[in-house]
């Protein structure tokens, strides 16, 4: 083992080695991870501690890249072990090993600074993939750590400029679930990045039981769970890293892998990711889930347009003219709200016009109700728009992505 320098261990992407440092009180189980991880060029077991307050004192003295962190340890469990060590230690990342997989631990350990939860037994494989992960999202922690020179000569912090913030903020939201809100998201997004060539990126702010990925077709490593964490102090490179990009151009953050790691995404966190995507993109679109809790809150309250989702049904008619009500409590300009009809069907009575009579509030564009293009889109994982253009569900989609995009972007002052 001693045969291989920290020289000759070069990272595949960037030729740096990452420091490993294995906290375990189990010696077989130290072994087996130093086992694992001997083999990969780029990786460097720098140290192995016995318990958890061992592991606190040997990370301020080895600054490694990442800690693979037990939970359960005699006196400092590796829960306590991991706030300490990413307080002292911030670009230190730390993955925890448990043989318990239920939410109560995961979502503690994320709170504490974890940013991956390997459930144990794992795969070298999934190990070592967990191990570059979570050291390429931290690589942009590290250069803020670099030196560039000055206009005096001399030299200092590295300093980004500042960045305005451009970028316009669209929600997509219903108080009535089923109406279609992810689906419309997803082809308004793709529309505008086609039609009008903007830069957009889709945020799929149903952090418990987002559908984005599965529409897209997509299997993300990262979510906005990795983000969430590092809110204060976001940089593009770190943003873009985590970001999926679909076949059209669009950019997609995704919610995270289980309902659970919800909790992390606070309010907080979740508009300054939004506030931080606006200084590079042009439109960022989120898709809401049905409810009206802080978090929605927030984003609305952000929201350059609100684009409510209603369908010709009794139940999401109501809730839609509930919402109305709850917007004027909140002092919701009228023009901040655009109302759209999904799964328009003239064959079952309730036209544009009674919605309008019944909510006080114009219908602005209507999809009509197409259900083999929209399953054959889920089923496929290609947008309608993308795949089925020539529908007039698609085409409905685009005209209104035309509007939107306009009304963001040009606003005509009343």
């Amino acid at each position: 083992m001693a045969g291989l320098s920290a020289s000759t261990k070069k990272n595949e992407t960037n030729g740096e080695t990452i420091k490993v440092l294995i906290v375990d009180d189990i010696p077989e189980t130290r072994e087996n991870l130093r086992k694992l991880l001997f083999f990969e060029s780029d990786i460097e077991v720098v140290g192995a501690a016995t318990n958890g307050q061992e592991g606190v004192d040997m990370a301020k003295e080895l600054q490694p890249d990442v800690v693979l962190m037990d939970i359960n340890m005699p006196g400092m469990d590796g829960i306590k072990a991991s706030e300490l060590i990413t307080r002292s230690s911030p670009y230190t990342q730390v993955i925890i090993m448990s043989v318990q997989s239920e939410a109560d631990y995961l979502r503690r350990s994320m709170l504490a600074g974890a940013r991956e939860f390997l459930i144990k037994p794992f795969s070298g494989n999934e190990l070592i993939t967990s191990v570059r992960r979570v050291y390429q999202l931290s690589a942009e922690q590290r250069e803020r750590m670099s030196y560039t020179p000055q206009p005096g000569g001399g030299t200092g912090p590295l300093v980004a400029p500042e960045e305005t913030a451009n970028g316009k903020v669209i929600s997509v939201f219903s108080p009535k679930g089923g109406v279609g809100c992810s689906t419309l998201a997803i082809n308004l997004g793709i529309a505008m990045t086609k039609g009008a060539k903007a830069s957009v990126v889709l945020i799929d702010a149903s952090l418990q039981f987002g559908d984005i990925s599965v529409l897209l077709n997509t299997h993300p490593k990262t979510t906005i769970a990795d983000l969430a964490p590092n809110a204060e102090d976001l940089d593009n490179e770190l943003v873009e890293s985590v970001l999926v990009s679909d076949r059209t151009g669009m950019k997609a953050l995704l919610a995270p892998p289980r309902p659970e790691m919800a909790d992390l995404v606070t309010p907080d966190a979740l508009t300054k990711i939004i506030e931080k995507l606006r200084q590079t993109y042009d439109v960022i679109i989120v898709d809401m889930y049905s409810s009206l809790q802080d978090t929605v809150i927030s984003v609305l309250d952000v929201s350059d347009l609100i684009v409510l989702v209603t369908t010709p049904e009794i139940p999401a008619i109501k809730s839609a003219r509930l919402f109305f009500e709850v917007t004027e409590a909140l002092e919701y300009p009228r023009e901040k709200i655009f109302l759209v009809l999904n799964k328009a069907n003239p064959r079952i009575g309730i036209r544009a016009q009674d919605i309008e009579s019944s909510i006080k509030y114009p219908v602005q564009a209507q999809f009509p109700l197409d259900e083999q293009t929209s399953l054959q889109a889920v089923n496929q994982g290609i947008p309608y728009v993308a795949g089925q253009s020539h529908t007039e569900l698609a085409k409905s989609v685009v005209a209104c992505a035309q509007q939107i995009y306009q009304l963001v972007t040009q606003p005509v002052t009343p």
